[in-house]
């Protein structure tokens, strides 16, 4: 498909620099058969129906950004995907003045050496010495705000805590899932007095998240690799859900996409444990998921893709219509919509 469709155009004024607080009083866009209603957050319960099934990525953001000099020059670097116990694959700021087996100093007793240039422009980051790296990094990395937050202010010491989610507990993400951001402890014990379970996954989200569409068709475009791991309690689970007429519904795109990346063709979730590259566009099948929950996303990402493929693009461009004419925050830190086929 033609990437220009989809296209939109949005304010600037729209883009969330920081989240609602408390955390479900955030805007939630509930888009269904019935056609688009403004509610909030915390109306989630009445929203669902006893029986269905929220399922969460438990992945927890690591402090991914790092800056360090290689001699005089200044080497920017933000991990993206680990590749062994003490290598990370990296992109790189100032990545021309690096040469294979250069040396990168952290500060912070912090140091890697730059291997394996790739054909994206990333580097393999070898950290030194016998320290776990997660150690290393709380020692000299920040936490990796998404660019177009950035771009506008630094992160600082609330970022710290804002950009977790509150199933935060595997660590080795660079972006937050987070569709997730807006639930608190109260909300979920809400949603359970409901008949309103949940469940977690693990999917490692990547910098390759914020990377934009470069091709003019979808069928050009090479989706970012990221691990992800489903067990096989949570598939059983999910399955039994379906199998009693609930419904699975994903708390963000990376739930969603590891959902549909363990799910055979008869619609069964299976165990999953492995890279997904999972790319879905208009004319995709759902197999392994009834609804989603998630943010506003970027005009022309593959994001944006997702949901008009669960929704349809039409509806998808009008819901997002409504949300910009009616002030709703955008991308990470910004509002939600539910997403009901």
């Amino acid at each position: 498909m033609n990437v220009d469709l989809f296209d939109f155009a949005l304010p600037p004024e729209r883009i969330a620099l920081r989240p609602a607080l408390p955390r479900d009083a955030a805007r939630l866009l509930v888009v269904d058969r019935a056609g688009l209603r403004d509610r909030i957050v915390r109306d989630l319960p009445g929203e669902l129906r006893a029986g269905d099934l929220l399922v969460f990525n438990d992945t927890r953001v690591i402090p991914a950004q790092l800056e360090g000099r290689r001699d005089a020059a200044r080497i920017g670097a933000t991990l993206h995907k680990r590749e062994g116990p003490r290598r990370w694959r990296a992109f790189v700021r100032n990545g021309r003045r690096l040469v294979d087996g250069a040396t990168v100093d952290f500060g912070a007793g912090v140091t890697a050496t730059a291997r394996d240039r790739a054909d994206d422009g990333s580097w393999a980051l070898e950290f030194a010495g016998e320290e776990p790296v997660e150690l290393l990094l709380e020692r000299a990395g920040r936490m990796p705000l998404p660019p177009y937050i950035a771009a506008r202010r630094p992160a600082d010491r609330q970022d710290a805590a804002d950009y977790q989610t509150m199933f935060a507990r595997a660590p080795g993400a660079v972006a937050a899932p987070t569709a997730a951001l807006h639930f608190t402890p109260d909300l979920i014990a809400a949603l359970a007095a409901a008949g309103i379970g949940h469940e977690t996954l693990t999917l490692h989200v990547g910098a390759g998240t914020f990377l934009p569409v470069k091709a003019a068709d979808t069928a050009d475009h090479a989706m970012h690799a990221e691990w992800g791991r489903l067990d096989a309690t949570t598939a059983a689970r999910l399955n039994a859900v379906r199998a009693a007429g609930g419904r699975v519904i994903a708390v963000g795109t990376t739930s969603l996409r590891l959902i549909e990346s363990a799910t055979d063709e008869s619609g069964t979730v299976q165990p999953f444990e492995g890279d997904t590259r999972i790319f879905i566009t208009p004319g995709y099948r759902f197999r392994g998921i009834d609804g989603l929950l998630t943010n506003f996303h970027l005009p022309r990402s593959t994001l944006f893709m997702l949901v008009s493929a669960l929704m349809g693009l039409e509806r998808m461009q009008a819901a997002y219509t409504h949300a910009v004419e009616n002030d709703y925050r955008f991308y990470s830190y910004g509002d939600a919509s539910l997403l009901l086929p």
